[in-house]
């Protein structure tokens, strides 16, 4: 039984929504971390508890949604780029004026950047800049004034979170590239392999046709020229080649002669392909021989 060769193809991005899923667990440990060691210090503890609360559930229920890039939907990412921005805008009425003033982190902490990072793994770099900026905006309207700290983080998200997305669609393209390569040389090796089976039977058979009918003449002899002209379609069909106009004479006296047909001179000395130098002399008489042909 004849092998046929299949495509796998295997997403090139799909470690980076399973890092992308532990990121996002991990961070919202370390917030929920923050706010416990340093709750004493806060005007309304009872505001971040709640907060953390639906930060906790919101991470764990939309675990799947960070799965896949199918799964990770723009209703999704809106939602999530919603919580963290909350999160940061509600940072002054829960912590203390002092805190904030002096650079205190913020209720979601770095548990933000997950959520700018889905947008770049999903769309790419624009989408990244466009959720960083938003968080950038937050930051700074929770802070009041554009204080170095803050900027600092705010530029560091912001090109983290471009780059990111930046090698994302070049993988993306690289994948595509690299499964339509895949594609081709399976394509090459069943026509290799149509090849040989029809090298074996069809093509032999349409030359024993032309042979005995240029033998036998007359009818025959017409029926030897079109079998002929079939042998060579098929075999330019089978070699990938387009199916070259027939060459045959018209006048069925002549039988299958192939008709000269004048080339232009290439204009440079450049790389020419012989295939398309050698096509025009093939017909039911003349064999083309080339890469991947019978």
């Amino acid at each position: 039984m004849a092998q046929r060769d299949r495509v796998m193809r295997m997403s090139v991005e799909q470690p980076l929504w399973r890092a992308l899923a532990g990121y996002r667990v991990l961070t919202m440990i370390y917030a929920i971390g923050l706010f416990a060691a340093a709750h004493d210090g806060f005007a309304r503890p009872w505001l971040a508890i709640a907060y953390f609360a639906v930060l906790g559930v919101w991470t764990l229920a939309t675990l799947p949604k960070v799965a896949s890039a199918a799964a990770c939907t723009k209703p999704f990412l809106a939602a999530d780029l919603a919580v963290a921005l909350t999160g940061i805008l509600i940072t002054p009425l829960a912590d203390a004026a002092q805190r904030v003033h002096d650079g205190g982190p913020t209720l979601p902490s770095i548990w933000t950047a997950g959520s700018v990072l889905a947008f770049a793994v999903k769309g790419g770099w624009r989408w990244a800049a466009l959720a960083s900026t938003l968080v950038a905006v937050a930051n700074l309207v929770e802070r009041g004034t554009p204080a170095r700290d803050t900027v600092h983080n705010v530029v560091l998200v912001w090109v983290a979170s471009i780059a990111i997305g930046y090698v994302v669609e070049v993988a993306r393209a690289s994948e595509r590239t690299l499964a339509r390569a895949l594609e081709i040389e399976a394509a090459t090796r069943e026509r290799e392999r149509l090849a040989r089976d029809i090298h074996d039977s069809v093509l032999q058979v349409l030359a024993m046709v032309q042979r005995r009918g240029a033998v036998i003449g007359g009818e025959a002899a017409e029926l030897g020229r079109m079998a002929g002209e079939q042998e060579v379609a098929l075999r330019t069909l089978v070699s990938g080649g387009l199916v070259p106009v027939s060459r045959a004479s018209e006048d069925a006296a002549q039988g299958a002669v192939v008709r000269s047909v004048e080339e232009d001179e290439p204009d440079d000395d450049g790389p020419v392909d012989l295939r398309s130098l050698l096509a025009p002399h093939a017909g039911s008489r003349v064999s083309l021989a080339e890469p991947g042909a019978p």
